[in-house]
């Protein structure tokens, strides 16, 4: 099998072979204020679009070199077959050592004046889309309620106030306001732009579409914005489009006179489309800054297959009909929307060496045709009966991506606007390569899988981790199947498997592979296989927190993982549904929920507890396994090896992965990108030891060591150390995280589990009290109702 860098080493090479098997025209393009312009260094076009038109004309294979400055669209860059073919390539660039900046964003030229209550005005001309400001380069916030909080956890502050009736009647005119809100069950989020109000203070919506699970919306996790009178601090702002007025409030010391105000007027930059009999082929974006579109959560969206989920068809870069196209070292930021979104037909396409960030909704999506699905359901609660039903396997057509790769890239704090996201989402796709990717910051999953087809992914050398931040029930990385043979009765799902025992694998058709990957959700799974997703190959992961949870489903080899302070979490298994889980390093009891079965085999797996490989004996599983206790070789930096003699080697048939080749691998990205906290490993036999304590699904212990002392960075070992959250089973997720030190409940100082239950003993039902913990080396303040 080709690893990633030789399949990216053989796309350049083909593009290098077919640049050079034909004549080279080199264009070149700047804001040059001379009178003349013919592409030429010295007399550059002045356009891109213009440089662009003239590599249609061009029979030859075109470079187009951009010079340093800021180019702002009126509309998308647009490339189609006949700017690049089969016959010639299209290379669009910055010039070497020069920063090039593609930005919808359009300067406001204001004049400020003093309103009231520290708000300035200025009047707008042009009446531009006022959707998204940017202050000096950062997005500054809607005049909204609650305020803006960088530690709230949904939605930078959510109250169950802010479509309180009593506040509404103070809002002149909402009208353009949103509301936008967490679902129910926190399976994503819903938007709605507000139209208008009734007497009683009742909100008039439209909007919710955002959501495939319509359940409801979350009674508390609320936010309104863009409504007047709620500006009321520093950075939020407001724009009467009817008045032409910008309203803002400046942060503290903010000279408004000297910054740079700006707005983006586009949902796309770059839209490379080829057509239904061309393709375009062989183009290369490389160097690029992208930067400024609009947000994108109120446009048209389209539901999933059969799932939570529904998705907008764009992009800052859209991909839709290439082969052979690349965007390479770019640098995508502060877009309301998708950052880069393959529609459809692509084929060996590639996103490499690039930092997302800042990104509005998800950062890279790949979606086929719905169309090219056999007998597709679009709701959860959806089946097609078996006598409608087409059997046959693999896709309808070829309208779907397939063999293309997300390599090498940094994707952090995405999903700004948008909770139903991820960082690389693969739906209607086929042999999806996500090699070397560092992503982190992201309120839902770090990979999404949604369904199964067609399968053929590989998922490797990731670092993936602060995922799942604002939502639940949900893993770093996550999948659902609910293919044909899935039905939302699993009563009926197991008549179905049973005595159609081929549909299993008819939309699921090639193994899905995730190796090689450091995972770490402190709301959820380290990896979260839900709702009968089905032939997946899963091994030589270190897991770092959260485990693995493979539900329903068929056919799953989970071999060779590490599973830091947790275990394996079997949901709903069939009978003889094929599953393997062995040789792993388990280090708590297995979390099985209403199982028909154990799979083909529990077995030859290395325990660190004996308790829990007492409990996994007495369901008859792992005869071969062992009890040990693990040293892992330098566990606070990252090292989890274990040594060569270590009888999980020698016994337990273990065996080593390398612990050095997680994420980015570009110099100047490995300098950016972060790393996950490291946790502190529980030794073995603790599980019934009286110095390990559970409360309110939290796992805890006095801090007495120095390695948790080194892990939170606490000054001495004192305090209760945080080990495990339960992300589905605890109350207080929201408050607590692991590797938080509790240190004091109500002013009673806590210095170990004894101080913890006598301080617990004063606390009385339905009483909010502040607990004080020590997170990201400082103490902070946190109130909890018991």
């Amino acid at each position: 099998m080709k690893t990633p860098q030789i399949v990216f080493a053989l796309f350049l090479l083909i593009i290098l072979v077919s640049t050079g098997s034909h004549a080279q025209s080199v264009y070149y393009v700047s804001h040059s204020t001379s009178l003349k312009e013919d592409g030429s260094q010295a007399y550059p076009y002045h356009s891109i679009h213009r440089a662009i038109e003239k590599a249609k004309e061009d029979k030859n294979s075109v470079t187009i070199y951009l010079r340093e400055g800021k180019y702002i669209l009126d509309k998308p860059i647009v490339l189609t077959p006949e700017n690049s073919c089969d016959s010639k390539t299209l290379t669009i660039k910055a010039y070497p050592e020069e920063n090039v900046v593609l930005s919808s964003g359009i300067s406001l030229n204001l004049k400020w004046e003093k309103y009231k209550k520290g708000i300035m005005r200025a009047s707008v001309s042009g009446n531009p889309i006022m959707d998204m400001l940017i202050v000096n380069g950062n997005i500054r916030h809607m005049a909204r309620f609650p305020n803006y909080d960088k530690e709230a956890v949904r939605f930078n502050g959510t109250s169950a106030l802010a479509t309180d009736p009593a506040r509404v009647k103070k809002w002149k005119d909402p009208e353009g306001g949103y509301l936008h809100a967490m679902h129910k069950h926190d399976w994503g989020d819903f938007h709605y732009r507000i139209i208008g109000k009734t007497p009683k203070g009742e909100l008039q919506l439209e909007g919710g579409w955002q959501n495939n699970r319509p359940m409801g919306i979350h009674k508390e996790n609320r936010m309104v914005e863009n409504i007047f009178e709620e500006l009321d601090a520093p950075g939020e702002w407001y724009y009467s489009q009817d008045e032409g007025w910008l309203y803002y409030y400046p942060l503290p010391e903010e000279n408004i006179n000297e910054a740079t105000f700006e707005t983006p007027q586009l949902k796309h930059l770059i839209e490379i489309v080829g057509k239904e009999s061309a393709p375009v082929k062989n183009v290369t974006i490389e160097g690029i800054e992208l930067t400024q579109t609009v947000r994108t959560f109120m446009e048209d969206y389209e539901p999933l297959l059969r799932s939570d989920w529904t998705i907008y068809r764009g992009g800052a870069v859209i991909f839709r009909r290439t082969e052979n196209c690349i965007l390479h070292d770019c640098y995508i930021h502060n877009v309301g929307g998708n950052g880069i979104f393959f529609d459809k037909y692509n084929r060996h396409s590639a996103i490499t060496g690039s930092f997302l960030t800042s990104i509005g909704a998800s950062a890279i999506c790949f979606v086929g045709d719905p169309a090219g699905v056999r007998s597709p359901s679009f709701r959860y609660e959806e089946f097609v009966t078996l006598d409608k039903m087409d059997r046959a396997k693999g896709p309808l057509n070829e309208n779907h991506p397939a063999y293309c790769e997300v390599y090498n890239n940094l994707i952090c704090n995405i999903g700004l606007f948008e909770k139903q996201i991820t960082g690389v989402e693969l739906s209607m796709c086929r042999n999806i390569t996500i090699s070397h990717n560092s992503i982190y910051d992201t309120p839902r999953a770090g990979i999404n899988i949604s369904e199964g087809t067609w399968g053929g992914h590989i998922i490797e050398h990731n670092d993936i981790f602060n995922t799942v931040k604002e939502t639940g029930d949900h893993g770093s990385i996550n999948s659902w199947g609910r293919d044909r043979f899935w039905h939302p009765d699993y009563n009926i799902m197991a008549q179905i498997v049973c005595e159609h025992p081929a549909l299993i694998l008819a939309d699921i058709v090639n193994p899905i592979i995730i190796r090689h990957n450091r995972l770490r959700c402190d709301r959820g799974w380290d990896i979260d296989l839900d709702d009968g997703s089905s032939n997946y190959q899963i091994y030589d992961n270190l897991c770092l927190n959260g485990g693995i949870k493979l539900r329903e489903g068929f056919y799953r080899t989970v071999a060779n993982n590490i599973l830091i302070n947790n275990t394996l979490h079997p949901h709903l298994w069939f009978k003889n549904n094929g599953d393997v889980f062995s040789h792993n390093i388990v280090m708590t009891e297995y979390k099985p929920i209403n199982l028909n079965g154990w799979g083909k085999m529990v077995d030859y797996n290395i325990f660190t507890d004996s308790a829990a490989y007492i409990a996994a004996r007495r369901w008859d599983n792992d005869i071969h396994s062992i009890v040990t206790t693990v040293q892992f070789v330098d566990a606070a930096k990252g090292n989890f090896n274990v040594a060569d003699d270590s009888e999980a080697i020698t016994k337990g048939g273990f065996h080593n992965f390398s612990m050095n080749d997680f994420g980015v691998l570009s110099p100047h990205l490995k300098q950016k990108a972060k790393t996950p906290l490291m946790p502190v490993p529980l030794m073995a036999n603790n599980a019934m030891d009286s110095s390990i304590m559970t409360w309110k699904g939290i796992t805890l212990k006095s801090l007495n060591t120095l390695g948790e002392r080194s892990a939170t960075g606490m000054d001495v070992e004192r305090g209760v150390y945080v080990i495990s959250v339960d992300a589905l089973g605890s109350p207080v997720r929201d408050f607590i995280a692991p590797n938080d030190v509790i240190l004091g409940i109500k002013g009673i100082p806590v210095n170990n589990l004894e101080d913890l239950r006598e301080a617990l003993k004063h606390i009385v039902a339905k009483e909010k009290a502040e607990i004080t913990i020590f997170r990201s080396q400082k103490e902070q303040k946190v109130i909890i109702t018991f």
